[in-house]
């Protein structure tokens, strides 16, 4: 009995130790098991195999959102060329500069010109890669796939409706003619909702694991409708004064003003008042926005953001009545406008989208707080939300 019982104990180092293979063989896991003991520690092979996935989501979102700040000045420039009247720096050829390809006469609006023609063309690059990246690294039916397909269409769109004014000779910021008016609303129209398309796909990218589904609220999206639509409507009524500022320069406050309840003053003029009427119509919307937030205590970065371009928007406005619109204040204002265009459509995205975690995985429900705040740092994505969990 004392033979079999020295046989059976596990053998032992000199210090008493149990030897460790022995030890090992006996709490071995499965072949299947999802732990290993690695050191001291327990990896788990699910995690790493998520890993891989998460980094390129975080990566995406980089990327969407390095395209909208690159069409931000994109569009900027664009109010440039228009503001300096270089609109007609390559003739009325499209895409060749003066039926070249590359311009051969270094005049100050060829140049102006023909660089807004090469960022658009980059712009046309970088949403297609975004388009194929999301296709790639998305599920199907997720949101962020059609966001991005929209914004494709909306950026051809984007170039037909610039082509069309090229090609019809109605370039120039000293071009009086109706038609240039019309496509000029058209194309700032379909910039704001471009603009719109890529910030909620950078937006929807940075929400891992989250999925989304409309509000049962009619009331909340007539309201976001409406109110977007109206800011929209500030936008195209500020393009058209801007022009009005191109074209029919004031010598002073005064006479601007009276210009713009002449009866006798061309159409363009008598229209820049309907741009202050409809800011004070879409600040209403911003208000009540800021409101609903308010009442529902989700007090967030991207909210006092709103507020903040807001209230610099109406003193940039009536810095520019005042100063009679020079280049450098348009240019100002139209970024301060796309700023505060990005987050208010993202903020009224909050009303009318509701988030529902019900496809997340049980074992990842507990950490998407965590991967939420990684995705605050790595992405710089401004939540309009009141926490990083909502």
């Amino acid at each position: 009995m004392t033979v079999r019982n020295q046989e059976e104990r596990p053998p032992r180092w000199p210090d008493g130790r149990v030897e460790t293979e022995m030890i090992m063989q006996r709490v071995a896991p499965a072949p299947n098991a999802s732990h290993e003991l690695i050191g001291t520690g327990v990896f788990n092979r699910d995690t790493a195999r998520a890993a891989i996935p998460e980094t390129g989501r975080v990566s995406l979102a980089r990327f969407a959102w390095l395209v909208v700040a690159y069409n931000v000045a994109v569009i900027v420039w664009g109010a440039y060329v228009r503001a300096t009247g270089s609109g007609a720096g390559c003739g009325s050829h499209w895409p060749l500069c003066n039926g070249e390809f590359l311009p051969t006469t270094p005049q100050t609006q060829t140049v102006i010109e023909f660089t807004h023609r090469v960022t658009s063309g980059v712009s046309l690059v970088l949403v297609a890669m975004l388009l194929i990246w999301c296709w790639r690294r998305t599920a199907k039916g997720s949101w962020p796939r059609y966001s991005a397909i929209a914004a494709a269409v909306l950026l051809f769109n984007e170039a037909l409706l610039g082509a069309l004014l090229v090609l019809v000779d109605h370039v120039g910021g000293l071009n009086r003619h109706a038609t240039h008016a019309l496509f000029l609303c058209l194309h700032f129209g379909n910039t704001l909702l471009l603009l719109a398309a890529l910030a909620l796909t950078a937006s929807w990218l940075s929400n891992r694991d989250r999925r989304f589904g409309f509000v049962r609220r009619p009331y909340q999206t007539i309201a976001a409708g409406l109110g977007l639509v109206s800011v929209m409507v500030i936008g195209i009524t500020g393009s058209l004064a801007s022009l009005g500022d191109t074209i029919f320069p004031a010598d002073s406050l005064r006479n601007a003003v009276l210009e713009d309840f002449s009866s006798s003053s061309p159409t363009l003029l008598r229209l820049r008042v309907l741009h202050p009427i409809a800011a004070v119509i879409g600040s209403l919307y911003v208000l009540w926005l800021l409101r609903v937030f308010w009442r529902k205590r989700e007090r967030s970065t991207c909210m006092s953001l709103l507020l903040i371009t807001l209230t610099g928007q109406i003193a940039l406005g009536a810095m520019n009545v005042i100063l009679l619109a020079p280049v450098w204040l348009q240019m100002t204002h139209l970024l301060v406008a796309e700023i505060f265009w990005i987050l208010l459509v993202l903020a009224s995205a909050d009303q009318l989208f509701a988030i529902h975690d019900s496809d997340v995985p049980p074992s990842r429900k507990k950490s998407a707080p965590a991967n939420w705040n990684l995705a605050l740092k790595t992405t710089g994505h401004i939540s309009c939300r009141g926490g990083p969990s909502s």
